[in-house]
């Protein structure tokens, strides 16, 4: 089968002054992820992997080299068009959920979308959509402080896809939660992967965790220092 590059990372270095010294947090990094994948991108904290979700996403300029994504070099748009490319193209999911207190559920869902123009009818009825998906359909009049926390990840992951992005970037998302939740929400991913070919970039410091992606790109000190195939599949576990 033939796979359809997605993100396209070459020679990518970002180094940092700090008074006289050069701390470099990302050492010339090469990768290739492709469309319908769950990647996790392993590393302990200050291995440089936070560095490159965010220039992934558009958020951080590299000091040299190349990030294509969908067949763009985001790293040759200005601030605007990057706020753009952020808004039609991707998704983010967060360790602390982001939902805003003042909204319930599926408001939260359709939030993003109202940047886009879409009417409110229509943005609701996409969120909604998405919270079923996701099983959290019946929380959708919820608001946040009323949900345990994987309800409210859910929810989150239910924003991130209502927008129909092309990436999904998650940063640590299973941070506050516990091993039960985090399970939950790991096979959750790993579904909406497969069944929604999505593409699903994950940043962590848990190789379990990491286990449940496809690929595997472990970083150390700014470099690659491997990358491994082979996810556990969700139905093998108990």
């Amino acid at each position: 089968m033939e796979r359809t590059p997605i993100i396209r990372v070459k020679n990518l270095y970002k180094i940092y002054r700090v008074g006289e010294t050069k701390v470099r947090a990302l050492n010339g990094v090469d990768f290739t992820l492709y469309k319908g994948e769950f990647c996790a991108i392993v590393g302990t904290s200050g291995s440089g992997k936070s560095t490159l979700l965010n220039m992934l996403a558009g958020l951080e300029k590299p000091t040299r080299g190349e990030i294509e994504i969908a067949g763009k070099h985001i790293e040759k748009l200005s601030e605007k068009e990057l706020v753009a490319f952020r808004r039609e193209k991707v998704g983010f999911i967060f360790q602390s959920y982001n939902l805003l207190n003042t909204m319930n559920a599926v408001e939260n869902v359709a939030l993003p979308l109202s940047f886009r123009g879409m009417k409110r009818k229509d943005r609701l009825a996409r969120a909604k959509k998405y919270m079923d998906l996701v099983g959290v359909g019946k929380q959708a009049k919820h608001m946040p402080n009323q949900m345990s926390g994987g309800q409210q990840q859910r929810v989150g992951i239910a924003r991130a896809l209502a927008v129909n992005p092309q990436i999904i970037f998650a940063d640590e998302p299973t941070g506050n939660l516990d091993s039960k939740t985090t399970m939950e929400v790991l096979k959750l991913m790993q579904q909406i992967v497969r069944e929604q070919n999505q593409t699903l970039v994950m940043v962590t410091h848990d190789n379990h965790l990491a286990s449940y992606a496809d690929r595997r790109i472990r970083i150390i000190d700014g470099k690659i220092i491997s990358i491994e195939e082979g996810a556990v599949q969700a139905s093998e576990e108990k």
